[in-house]
């Protein structure tokens, strides 16, 4: 009997819903009308084989129907502000062709990552990377030298939070990167192109999702380009908004970090270098697609500790450096042992490993602040008071990157002066909360 009820809860994961959603929506806004036609896709029966035409598996769990639907027409103008117009469909359009292999069929949650990350990427085109998504927020993302180097970054940036995740890259898939991810356990793998020999290495996973995203290569133009980003509320009504736009595009867009308090100014003494100029770009881009309240950790154009969700700011940086020497210890255990941490913890436990080799990768990680010294802290908002940033300074971080206009941002402007060595620290002038 236990059995069958465990077999009866396993099934539902790879049912495919009905789905009632007409073929096609329209939305009006005053006298401009905007069309939108459900997305289908013929592809095998994941157990039969025969071809079923079916749009998303289900929404975010099982029990819930859900479309896809691609904009086809319409050209929304509303206060001066051009929305984005038909035809420019990244993940609405992906076509039979596109889905080379699908998987368990795509549901809600897989495109919804994909989309993020391609939100994410976008700001990242000018180099190899890679960013690894997991519901809805980035599990690490990485610039790379080659595009496996900048997998591999990403990787080992956070293995725990990246397995079963969505891999978004902005170079064609190639052999070597292709041979990399296989190792690991991944429901999405999209790219602009995969190179030959590619999918045949990728395809051994039989349930994973690839996915061609063609124009991941014109990725620049949707940077300034607005959406319509719609909420629905438990009554049935509707929160429209426009999508965000992020100006900073160039160092020489932040901010001084200083202010007026009393009468008093208060200036950043520390300016920043190339470096931190660099991770604090690279950090603010990233930032764009991570649930709010949040605060991470960047270093040498990659991801250390990544902290989404949080209630209160400085409780975040706390779990963001929490998780930053909790991936770090992982990370160390696996290049030195081949076995996550949590394995080998357990190994040690049961008298298999010696407690003694655990205890120097605690040691290791303690003595390199979960890889924190020197890293960069990006916040998505003010920090309201200075314990936010003493979390940072106590691991060595170097920079700070936050928009400004805290009450007291003189606060933190004294810690970062106060600090030994001194921190630097800069604004951005605009908010980047993602509910």
């Amino acid at each position: 009997m236990k059995g069958g009820f465990m077999s009866d809860i396993k099934k539902m994961y790879r049912t495919i819903m009905a789905d009632h959603f007409p073929g096609e929506m329209i939305i009006k806004f005053g006298d401009q009308t905007l069309i939108y036609k459900k997305r289908t896709w013929k592809i095998p029966d994941d157990k039969t084989g025969e071809l079923i035409e079916k749009g998303l598996r289900y929404g975010e769990n099982p029990e819930q129907e859900a479309s896809l639907y691609e904009l086809v027409n319409g050209n929304l103008l509303l206060g001066g502000c051009q929305f984005i117009q038909p035809g420019n469909a990244l993940v609405s359009g992906i076509t039979e062709e596109d889905m080379i292999q699908a998987g368990k069929h795509p549901g809600k949650t897989n495109l919804t990552d994909l989309d993020n990350g391609l939100n994410i990427i976008k700001f990242l085109m000018d180099r190899p990377a890679a960013a690894i998504l997991k519901h809805n927020n980035p599990c690490a993302a990485a610039y790379g030298k080659t595009l496996v180097d900048a997998y591999d970054r990403a990787n080992m940036a956070d293995r725990i939070a990246a397995f079963g995740g969505c891999l978004v890259v902005n170079r064609p898939m190639d052999k070597d990167t292709a041979d990399m991810v296989s190792r690991n356990y991944l429901e999405v793998v999209a790219a602009p192109e995969f190179e030959e020999g590619a999918i045949g290495i990728l395809a051994k996973r039989k349930n994973l999702r690839i996915i061609r995203v063609s124009k991941i290569n014109e990725l620049v133009k949707y940077r300034n380009t607005r959406f319509v980003d719609f909420k629905s509320l438990i009554d049935g009504g509707i929160i429209v908004q426009q999508s965000p736009v992020n100006k900073i595009k160039t160092k020489e867009d932040f901010l001084p970090a200083k202010t007026t308090y009393k009468e008093k100014e208060y200036a950043i003494e520390r300016q920043p270098t190339d470096r931190e100029y660099a991770d604090m770009l690279f950090g603010w881009n990233v930032e764009q697609g991570i649930t709010s309240n949040s605060v991470i950790y960047v270093k040498d154009g990659a991801t250390v500790g990544i902290g989404t969700g949080e209630q209160d700011r400085v409780g975040v940086a706390e779990i963001a450096t929490y998780k930053a020497y909790t991936k770090h210890a992982d990370s160390l255990c696996f290049k030195k042992h081949g076995v996550p941490y949590k394995t080998f913890e357990l190994d040690v436990k049961d008298g298999k490993r010696d407690k003694a080799a655990l205890l120097e990768i605690d040691e290791e990680t303690k003595r390199e602040k979960g890889g924190l010294t020197g890293s960069v802290m990006v916040s998505d908002a003010f920090f309201p008071f200075r314990d936010g940033v003493d979390v940072g300074i106590k691991e060595g971080i170097s920079g700070i990157v936050n928009p400004g206009g805290s009450e007291r941002d003189f606060e933190s402007i004294i810690a970062c002066n106060e600090a030994e060595p001194k921190v630097t620290m800069v604004f951005t002038g605009q908010r980047a909360f993602k509910h």
